[in-house]
């Protein structure tokens, strides 16, 4: 704890004790929004973690079947039958502030076939890994998402946790050090007025004596 600089008077006493009031409640407000961020972010986390999953197990079978299907065709087939794709996709952002936090949505749109070859040149296994890629671009889209909001909550998250504790552990506590001066210092003042009073009244009934 520190003492502010400020000169104990009874307006600084004032001052300071409305100014720790809006330091108290700030922390309050700020504590509650700490709360709800973590609660946010863990949840967020959580969910990233299970898509994740999901996504790593649709992506390890389609990377198994592209290779199966790279093995058995010829290369100049397979670069062909890859070489104009009809799929066309495009992907819109937009932020919503939520408790002070800009988080970004991903909103993705898929035109035409990922299939747009022959069939009698090209394998099985090649259909079942465009068309798990292709099944499994909005879940990445999704996962992107859901991290890119995690990021945004963890900083936040990291602002509000060092005003918290700026508030609770210095802002705070200086406060109500210098308050406690002032106070101490007021009293002081105020017992040497009186006894200053008490001299001169006893001074002045001597003489009248």
């Amino acid at each position: 704890m520190a003492r502010l600089d400020v000169k104990p008077t009874r307006m600084e006493l004032l001052n300071l004790k409305k100014r720790l009031k809006s330091s108290i409640r700030g922390h309050k407000l700020l504590k509650d929004k700490q709360d709800g961020l973590m609660s946010s972010f863990m949840k967020t986390i959580r969910e990233a973690k299970s898509l994740r999953k999901d996504i790593e197990k649709i992506l390890e079978l389609s990377f198994k079947n592209f290779m199966q299907a790279s093995s058995m065709m010829h290369p100049e087939i397979l670069e062909s039958a890859l070489l104009f794709p009809s799929l066309k996709t495009s992907l819109e952002v937009e932020t919503k502030n939520v408790m002070s936090v800009h988080i970004p949505f991903f909103k993705l749109k898929q035109e035409g076939d990922v299939l747009n070859f022959g069939y009698l040149q090209t394998s099985a296994e090649l259909d079942l890994a465009l068309k798990a890629f292709s099944e499994a671009l909005p879940s990445l889209i999704h996962l992107a998402e859901i991290e890119k909001q995690a990021e945004a909550l963890a900083k936040e998250l990291e602002t509000t946790r060092r005003r918290v504790n700026a508030l609770e552990h210095k802002m705070i506590p200086d406060q109500k050090e210098t308050i406690k001066f002032i106070t101490m210092k007021l009293a002081e003042s105020e017992r040497a007025t009186k006894i200053a009073t008490m001299i001169v009244k006893a001074q002045i009934e001597a003489k009248e004596a």
